[in-house]
């Protein structure tokens, strides 16, 4: 195997996998650059379903190297791109976005002609713009990928194989797309368990700006708000429950959320406003005591998400 000299750390693992390949294997190699919640969960589930003979991970830090091992998330991991991204069929960027090209332009020299590259973003348009364009000229194919699951925790240590089992996998191929790599793309994601659907970038991004994102900013607001040191130390101990699950996802990344905030800007900013026109209208009705329409702004809350909740239980029961 050819690493362009480079060095790479192999695990031996303390409660090795036995893996049997076929011949029908999808992938000989396949290279996950940033081994965290996500790329870590992608690495378990290759390995357990034997989709590669080999799985290599690309981490920044040295300290890394172990949880890795500790997890077996990977066959072998290194600090070094160009042997990781080496010969491989398939490689995934799961770093935040702000990095993703300027890892790829890194990568180029080591990158195998005909490589399918993915990414697992949460803001597709830049980054299928900038990449698709870069990879070609080395004759790869990118085609973008945002799985829809996640934590709000970080790291390798917190990833799980049965992460993406029944998730919404979205994948933003272009008209210009390798159609062969995109039923092979298609097919890696379902072989995780995922549900993949397929559509424009735009449209993805501002779906995505309401679904995801701006979730995140209202914890994240809440959460900002109402544990703020100003604020009366009885106050903390007074948030129970509800305030813990609709929080929740503000202990996040903030590094990637910040990427994810800023390249979705002006979907986001439209959304807020959307938002902001809801809380308005109740706070209205609030001002003049209109019960009949406090009542109806929880009612309709309730009978929304609740068919949402039976929609989706169908859904993951198939």
């Amino acid at each position: 195997m050819f690493f362009c000299g480079h060095i790479f750390q192999r695990f031996n693992f303390s409660t090795p996998q036995l893996f049997v390949y076929s011949p029908r294997v999808p992938f000989q190699k396949i290279s996950i650059i940033g081994v965290g919640l996500l790329g870590g969960s992608i690495g378990l589930a290759t390995r357990q379903h034997r989709l590669a003979r080999e799985v290599a991970g690309f981490v920044r830090r040295q300290s890394s190297l172990k949880d890795c091992e500790k997890i077996g998330a990977v066959d072998y991991a290194t600090t070094d791109l160009l042997a990781a991204v080496s010969n491989a069929d398939l490689i995934i960027l799961c770093t935040p976005l702000a990095q993703m090209r300027s890892l790829a332009e890194q990568f180029l020299p080591a990158l195998k002609r005909g490589a399918i590259v993915t990414d697992v973003g949460s803001v597709k348009s830049e980054v299928v713009r900038e990449l698709a364009a870069l990879l070609k000229k080395s004759g790869a194919h990118f085609i973008g990928s945002h799985p829809m699951a996640g934590a709000e925790k970080t790291g390798v240590l917190a990833a799980r194989k049965n992460l993406f089992e029944n998730a919404v996998c979205v994948l933003t191929p272009t008209k210009k797309s390798n159609a062969a790599a995109v039923r092979k793309l298609e097919q890696f994601w379902k072989s995780l368990g995922a549900r993949v659907l397929k559509m424009d970038a735009a449209q993805h991004d501002l779906l995505v700006s309401r679904s995801s994102h701006l979730p995140h900013v209202v914890a994240a607001t809440l959460a900002g708000l109402v544990l703020h040191p100003a604020q009366p130390k009885a106050l903390s101990a007074l948030c129970a429950t509800g305030f813990r699950d609709t929080t929740r996802i503000a202990s996040g990344s903030p590094e990637m959320w910040r990427d994810i905030a800023l390249a979705n800007r002006k979907n986001v900013s439209q959304s807020m406003d959307a938002f902001l026109g809801e809380l308005k209208k109740f706070q209205t009705a609030l001002k003049k005591s209109d019960a009949d329409a406090v009542e109806q702004f929880f009612a309709t809350a309730k009978t929304r998400r609740d068919n949402w909740c039976a929609q989706a239980k169908i859904i993951s029961s198939e």
